[in-house]
């Protein structure tokens, strides 16, 4: 299985993750300031900025596009909820 470098600039930590593990996941474990509301109805709230590695993400899907664009979100902005590591990546909380 294919491996990755996630990096939390917020919290100053690179983690090794297998290829195609959603941001949010391993955010979680690692105590980054990328927080989610999705289970309380709040979508949108693991908005997160993408510092490198952007092409290394998974293409965001109709309803991500959806949201990040109700969030009038620029270009390197993705959910964490929804986005998978692909390759070596830098995120930060929007």
């Amino acid at each position: 299985m294919s491996k990755a470098q996630l990096t939390f600039s917020d919290i100053d930590v690179t983690v090794t993750v297998p290829a195609g593990v959603r941001v949010i996941e391993i955010s979680e474990k690692v105590g980054s300031g990328i927080v989610y509301g999705c289970r309380e109805g709040d979508c949108g709230t693991c908005l997160m900025q993408v510092l490198e590695g952007w092409n290394n993400l998974s293409s965001p899907s109709v309803l991500e596009d959806k949201i990040l664009r109700e969030l009038m979100a620029g270009k390197h902005y993705r959910l964490a909820c929804q986005a998978q590591v692909l390759g070596d990546v830098v995120v930060k909380p929007a």
